[in-house]
């Protein structure tokens, strides 16, 4: 049967057999959590709390600022005892709050089944996502809440889950859709319920047709939600990419799914929003795997938010590398990979040999080669009407390119530039 794809991309060894055949394991509740103020897209959080307080499983410990935002909540039962910087996953250092578990794992007075989720409104819906926290699992982290609110003259017809987890060693989504298929089907009913759907998708690619089996009976018995196969490729589970494959729609340059009616969100997110709506149970853990040649026994977890992690945060791909082993793991964390130095590349950059490799690789039709030229000139203007803005960082180009140079350093300097001069402006 000829699956449906996007153009562009590349194929990439998954490594995907360390961990997909394994079942999750619940890990250790740490002594200490460090939870960052700052886990999403938008403003950070305010905290609610103070050094010295008592706090419960679950507890809303950060206000959302703004529209823009998520509230956090605490992961363990236990003390605070204190906020100060620490190092995050991104690469800065935020305000972190945190806690001493006292092990007595105490959930917090607000934590309260919904009786009928079936009769609850879109706006009660939405404001249940918002007070859990819950933000997309993809690695995005945007507010989830945000993109359900109705937006004038636009109107969502179709909501994709992404199965798809197309990085190397990843396999948490794929451990979902095998152990939590009917809270993700159930989350794919709350998410089209608030922008008012009637057509939902759950992407899956090929390699994980066992995940298909079980999605499928799982939405047998639901109306217009389907199961889609897709070839597999990376980066397919980019946004843009799976709308075209899915789909058949592009999204413009600069435009957003909801430019062509669609939604897309991770098969984590559904199942954290069928947890909140249904148990009123907020976003304070969530599966990561742990894989990587460095790793003796890869194994996929199921964490609390702000256990210290250890070592790329992400997958080999899109994921940052973290250079502290005192880094949390936070609400966009989906994997921790670690190699060992054969796996890494000599570091040399030679010459580019005008091969186009870069270029048949990009699933988003640039030419890689010319804007890191540019981004070298600091050719800031000529790089932004080259469409450097359009540039998803998948890092299709750098596998492919054979000379070994940096081209996704050189395009985000660009990026980061044309930004910058955007924001002077303002």
């Amino acid at each position: 049967m000829k699956r449906a794809t996007f153009r562009g991309g590349i194929h990439l060894d998954g490594h995907k057999e360390l961990t997909s055949g394994l079942k999750t394991i619940v890990a250790r509740i740490p002594d200490r959590v460090y939870i960052p103020l700052s886990q999403h897209i938008g403003a950070p959080c305010v905290p609610l709390v103070v050094a010295g307080d008592e706090v419960k499983k679950g507890q809303k410990i950060g206000m959302a600022k703004g529209f823009v935002s998520a509230p956090i909540h605490a992961s363990v039962s236990g003390k605070v005892i204190s906020i100060e910087l620490m190092e995050h996953p991104g690469g800065s250092f935020v305000p972190s709050i945190i806690i001493e578990n006292d092990r007595k794992e105490e959930w917090d007075d607000s934590i309260v089944p919904h009786d009928d989720p079936a009769r609850l409104t879109p706006e009660e819906l939405r404001n249940i996502i918002l007070e859990a926290g819950i933000v997309g699992k993809g690695g995005a982290t945007f507010p989830s809440h945000v993109k359900y609110a109705p937006v004038e003259g636009k109107s969502v017809d179709t909501v994709i889950l992404n199965g798809v987890e197309c990085e190397p060693y990843l396999t948490t989504d794929h451990r979902l859709m095998l152990e939590r298929s009917e809270k993700i089907v159930a989350g794919l009913g709350y998410i089209m319920r608030c922008v008012g759907c009637s057509r939902g998708i759950i992407a899956i690619e090929e390699n994980k047709m066992d995940a298909v089996a079980v999605m499928e009976k799982a939405a047998a018995a639901v109306e217009n939600v389907n199961i889609v196969v897709l070839r597999e490729k990376y980066p397919q589970g980019s946004e843009k990419q799976l709308i075209y494959a899915c789909t058949g729609r592009e999204v413009p340059v600069g435009g957003l799914p909801l430019a062509v009616g669609v939604i897309v969100n991770n098969v984590g997110t559904a199942s954290s929003i069928a947890d909140a709506v249904e148990l009123g149970i907020p976003f304070i853990e969530r599966n990561v795997t742990l894989s990587g040649p460095g790793i003796s026994n890869p194994a996929n977890y199921r964490v609390r938010i702000g256990e210290v992690e250890k070592i790329i945060a992400g997958g080999p791909m899109m994921g940052k590398t973290v250079f502290s082993d005192q880094c949390p793991v936070v609400k966009g964390t989906s994997g921790i990979v670690l190699f060992t130095k054969n796996e890494h590349q000599t570091g040399i950059e030679y010459p580019c040999v005008r091969c186009a490799r870069c270029v048949d690789a990009c699933p988003a039709f640039l030419e890689p080669t010319s804007l890191a030229r540019l981004a070298k000139r600091k050719a800031w203007e000529d790089a932004e009407k080259s469409d450097v803005m359009s540039c998803i960082e998948c890092s299709s180009c750098v596998y492919a390119c054979p000379a070994q140079i940096p081209l996704i350093q050189h395009i985000r300097r660009a990026k980061q530039a044309v930004l910058a001069s955007k924001a002077k402006k303002v």
